[in-house]
């Protein structure tokens, strides 16, 4: 379920984030002197980054009650920037997925400067001091998505067969008690729809059914030559 970005208060006597380590969530990277910047809003300084298995946090370093997190499964795309006419300094930008329509968004809060509504954020900024991090950043993002794959993307991959003629074959002619020849290196591939493997082999058999019938037909005698 997409939930976009959230706020994030929960921290240790320390001061680091607290992870959700019942539920397996573990953490992959801390990375000190980050500044992040949310759709057009005025850039936040001295934070600290702390990716894990499930999320991206950030945390204020001048204010302890200032946090934001995003679930991966709520990040559709992440980048390093470093075109200075898409933004003056080097940095990880994100698109967060909201789950609701562009008609949605509102742009009130950007005039004002305010940040009214988490849910309405769809851009971040992650702005590390030493721009030479980025790189590492990128890569720790990547590996953290891959743990997170969409739920239909996954049933899908599990679901992405590869069926050969012997196959497919094989069980038609015990549903249909009917033996044919295999049609020579043709394959059914059904991403995730059984059915259409199916229709595909179905097609090849009766078109192999209409040649015999054709061939006896013109033989005039019921027998093969």
């Amino acid at each position: 379920m997409v939930s976009g970005l959230r706020s994030f208060t929960h921290r240790t006597q320390t001061g680091e984030a607290v992870l959700d380590t019942d539920n397996g969530e573990e953490l992959m990277h801390v990375q000190a002197g980050v500044d992040i910047v949310l759709n057009n809003f005025p850039r936040h300084s001295h934070g600290t980054l702390y990716i894990s298995t499930k999320q991206v946090i950030w945390l204020s370093d001048v204010d302890k009650e200032k946090g934001y997190a995003v679930d991966f499964l709520s990040i559709s795309l992440h980048a390093v920037s470093t075109d200075p006419e898409t933004y003056p300094v080097p940095c990880i930008y994100t698109q967060i997925d909201t789950g609701a329509g562009e008609d949605d968004s509102d742009n009130s809060d950007s005039e004002c400067n305010v940040i009214q509504d988490l849910s309405k954020i769809r851009e971040m900024r992650l702005i590390p001091s030493d721009p030479t991090q980025l790189d590492t950043l990128f890569e720790v993002f990547c590996e953290c998505a891959e743990l997170n794959p969409e739920p239909n993307d996954e049933e899908e991959e599990q679901h992405d067969w590869v069926f050969n003629t012997d196959q497919m074959e094989d069980e038609e002619a015990e549903e249909e008690g009917f033996d044919s020849q295999n049609p020579s290196n043709s394959l059914g591939q059904s991403n995730g729809n059984h059915d259409l493997a199916r229709t595909v082999l179905e097609l090849q058999i009766n078109d192999k059914r209409f040649e015999d019938a054709e061939e006896m037909e013109n033989n005039g005698d019921g027998t093969h030559r």
